[in-house]
Protein backbone atom coordinates (compact mmCIF):
# COMPACT_ATOMS: atom_id res chain seq x y z
CA UNK A 1 0.00 0.00 0.00
CA UNK A 2 1.38 3.45 -1.03
CA UNK A 3 -0.32 6.78 -0.19
CA UNK A 4 -1.04 8.88 -3.19
CA UNK A 5 -2.97 11.71 -1.98
CA UNK A 6 -5.38 13.53 0.60
CA UNK A 7 -8.48 13.52 -0.36
CA UNK A 8 -9.99 15.02 3.15
CA UNK A 9 -9.02 16.23 6.40
CA UNK A 10 -12.13 17.16 9.13
CA UNK A 11 -12.05 20.65 11.27
CA UNK A 12 -14.01 20.59 14.69
CA UNK A 13 -16.12 24.60 14.20
CA UNK A 14 -18.30 26.48 16.46
CA UNK A 15 -19.87 27.85 14.00
CA UNK A 16 -20.31 25.94 10.48
CA UNK A 17 -21.87 29.16 8.59
CA UNK A 18 -19.07 31.34 9.93
CA UNK A 19 -16.05 28.76 8.95
CA UNK A 20 -17.85 28.55 5.49
CA UNK A 21 -18.50 32.03 4.73
CA UNK A 22 -14.40 32.48 5.57
CA UNK A 23 -13.23 29.94 3.27
CA UNK A 24 -15.36 31.13 0.50
CA UNK A 25 -13.93 34.71 1.28
CA UNK A 26 -10.52 32.71 0.11
CA UNK A 27 -12.10 31.42 -3.04
CA UNK A 28 -13.30 27.63 -2.23
CA UNK A 29 -16.81 26.41 -1.87
CA UNK A 30 -19.23 25.15 0.38
CA UNK A 31 -20.83 21.89 -0.57
CA UNK A 32 -23.89 19.74 1.07
CA UNK A 33 -23.37 16.20 1.62
CA UNK A 34 -24.56 12.67 3.51
CA UNK A 35 -27.78 14.14 5.42
CA UNK A 36 -26.76 17.55 5.79
CA UNK A 37 -23.32 18.06 6.34
CA UNK A 38 -20.68 20.65 5.04
CA UNK A 39 -17.94 20.84 3.74
CA UNK A 40 -14.95 23.20 2.28
CA UNK A 41 -14.09 22.07 -1.55
CA UNK A 42 -10.44 23.10 -2.65
CA UNK A 43 -9.89 21.45 -6.09
CA UNK A 44 -10.18 18.00 -5.73
CA UNK A 45 -9.50 17.46 -1.69
CA UNK A 46 -12.09 18.85 1.14
CA UNK A 47 -12.25 19.90 4.28
CA UNK A 48 -15.14 18.05 6.14
CA UNK A 49 -17.04 20.53 8.90
CA UNK A 50 -17.89 19.05 11.97
CA UNK A 51 -19.84 21.09 15.07
CA UNK A 52 -17.79 20.73 17.54
CA UNK A 53 -19.72 19.09 20.68
CA UNK A 54 -22.03 17.29 17.74
CA UNK A 55 -19.01 14.75 16.35
CA UNK A 56 -19.63 12.45 13.67
CA UNK A 57 -18.25 9.28 14.52
CA UNK A 58 -15.66 8.09 14.66
CA UNK A 59 -13.66 11.05 15.05
CA UNK A 60 -10.61 12.22 16.48
CA UNK A 61 -9.72 11.76 20.38
CA UNK A 62 -9.38 15.54 21.17
CA UNK A 63 -11.63 16.98 18.86
CA UNK A 64 -11.11 20.62 19.39
CA UNK A 65 -11.61 23.63 17.27
CA UNK A 66 -8.34 25.78 16.49
CA UNK A 67 -6.14 22.59 16.62
CA UNK A 68 -5.82 22.65 13.06
CA UNK A 69 -2.38 23.63 11.29
CA UNK A 70 -2.78 23.61 7.11
CA UNK A 71 -0.99 24.93 3.88
CA UNK A 72 -3.57 25.32 1.05
CA UNK A 73 -1.84 26.20 -2.12
CA UNK A 74 -3.14 28.81 -4.47
CA UNK A 75 -2.58 30.00 -8.19
CA UNK A 76 -0.75 33.65 -9.25
CA UNK A 77 1.47 34.97 -6.84
CA UNK A 78 1.96 35.41 -2.88
CA UNK A 79 1.59 39.47 -3.44
CA UNK A 80 -1.81 38.55 -5.54
CA UNK A 81 -3.17 35.92 -2.60
CA UNK A 82 -2.27 38.93 -0.24
CA UNK A 83 -3.97 41.32 -1.92
CA UNK A 84 -6.86 39.33 -2.16
CA UNK A 85 -6.93 37.92 1.71
CA UNK A 86 -6.79 42.17 2.53
CA UNK A 87 -9.59 43.05 -0.10
CA UNK A 88 -11.76 40.12 1.80
CA UNK A 89 -11.21 41.52 5.39
CA UNK A 90 -8.87 38.71 5.99
CA UNK A 91 -6.45 39.71 8.45
CA UNK A 92 -2.76 38.12 7.80
CA UNK A 93 -1.03 37.28 10.51
CA UNK A 94 2.90 36.49 9.12
CA UNK A 95 4.01 36.51 5.89
CA UNK A 96 5.10 36.70 3.34
CA UNK A 97 7.98 34.80 3.87
CA UNK A 98 9.91 31.87 2.24
CA UNK A 99 9.39 27.96 3.31
CA UNK A 100 9.49 24.18 2.07
CA UNK A 101 6.52 22.59 0.99
CA UNK A 102 6.13 19.25 -0.26
CA UNK A 103 7.10 19.98 -3.62
CA UNK A 104 9.99 22.41 -3.04
CA UNK A 105 10.24 25.88 -2.24
CA UNK A 106 7.40 28.54 -1.65
CA UNK A 107 6.40 31.66 -0.55
CA UNK A 108 3.62 31.68 2.12
CA UNK A 109 1.39 34.09 4.08
CA UNK A 110 -0.60 33.13 7.24
CA UNK A 111 -3.76 33.74 8.33
CA UNK A 112 -6.54 31.99 11.21
CA UNK A 113 -9.59 31.04 10.32
CA UNK A 114 -12.69 31.70 12.57
CA UNK A 115 -11.70 29.11 15.17
CA UNK A 116 -8.47 29.76 15.45
CA UNK A 117 -6.77 26.68 12.87
CA UNK A 118 -4.00 28.13 11.14
CA UNK A 119 -3.94 28.65 7.44
CA UNK A 120 -0.92 29.14 5.43
CA UNK A 121 -1.33 30.17 1.93
CA UNK A 122 1.12 29.24 -0.43
CA UNK A 123 2.80 30.08 -4.01
CA UNK A 124 5.42 27.63 -5.52
CA UNK A 125 8.01 28.85 -6.62
CA UNK A 126 8.86 27.74 -10.62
Amino acid sequence: MTPVKLDHLVLYVEDLDATSAFYERLGATTETFADGRQAIRIGEQKINLHQAGDEYDPHARSPEPGAGDFCLIVDGTIEAAADHLTEAGVEIIHGPVEKTGACGPMDSIYTYDPDGNLVEIAVYRD
